[in-house]
C-alpha cells in the first residue's frame, strides 16, 4: 500500500514538473501576437489632448464624456500592455497640432488608429478581455468625438448659410437703393 502512494506521489510530482513550463508559458507573455498597445497610448493620449484643448472655451458635455472614455481606454489599455510586459510610462507626443476645425478631425483620426492598433491579434488570454473592453470604450469616444464634429460642421454651414442670406440681403438692398435713385 505504501509503495502504491509513493508512485502515485511521484506520477504525480512528474506531472506537476512537466506541466510547469506550460503554466509559466500563460503566465509570462513571451514573442507572439500582441497589439500595438504604446502607439495606441501615444494616440488616445494626443486624442485626450486635442478634446482637452480646443478653441472653444467650454468642452461641451459629449467632448466631455468623450474624454472619459478616453481615458477608461487608456486605463485598460496600460493594463494590457503591462500585462505583455511594455513599458507603459514611454509615450513620445505629437510636434503638430491641427488648426481648430480640423481638430476633431484629428481626434478622430487618432482614435481609429488607436482601435486598430488595440485591436490587434492578441495571444495572451488575460489581455484578451482588457482588449475587448479598450475596444468597447474607444468606440464610444470615437461616435461621441464625431457627434461632436458632425454638430460643429453643421453650425458652420448654418452660420455661413446665415452669413451668406445676410450678404444677399445687402445686395438686394443696394440694388434697391440704385433703382430708387435713377427714377
Amino acid at each position: 500500500m505504501r509503495l502504491q502512494h509513493r508512485f502515485l506521489a511521484l506520477a504525480v510530482g512528474a506531472g506537476l514538473a512537466l506541466s510547469l513550463p506550460v503554466i509559466a508559458e500563460a503566465q509570462v507573455p513571451g514573442p507572439g501576437h500582441h497589439p500595438a498597445y504604446l502607439h495606441a497610448l501615444t494616440d488616445l493620449r494626443d486624442a485626450r489632448w486635442f478634446l482637452e484643448h480646443g478653441p472653444e472655451p467650454m468642452v461641451s458635455d459629449r467632448e466631455r464624456d468623450a474624454i472619459a472614455q478616453v481615458n477608461r481606454a487608456i486605463e485598460i489599455v496600460q493594463r494590457a500592455a503591462f500585462l505583455d510586459g511594455k513599458d507603459v510610462y514611454e509615450h513620445p507626443r505629437a510636434d503638430a497640432y491641427p488648426d481648430a476645425p480640423s481638430r476633431l478631425r484629428r481626434v478622430s483620426e487618432l482614435l481609429r488608429k488607436a482601435r486598430e492598433d488595440v485591436a490587434e491579434p492578441e495571444d495572451n488570454p488575460q489581455g484578451r478581455e482588457l482588449q475587448f473592453h479598450a475596444v468597447e470604450h474607444i468606440d464610444g469616444a470615437i461616435r461621441l468625438a464625431e457627434s461632436v464634429m458632425i454638430d460643429r460642421e453643421r453650425w458652420r454651414e448654418h452660420d455661413a448659410d446665415r452669413e451668406h442670406d445676410h450678404d444677399r440681403e445687402h445686395d438686394r438692398d443696394r440694388e434697391r437703393d440704385r433703382d430708387y435713385d435713377r427714377r
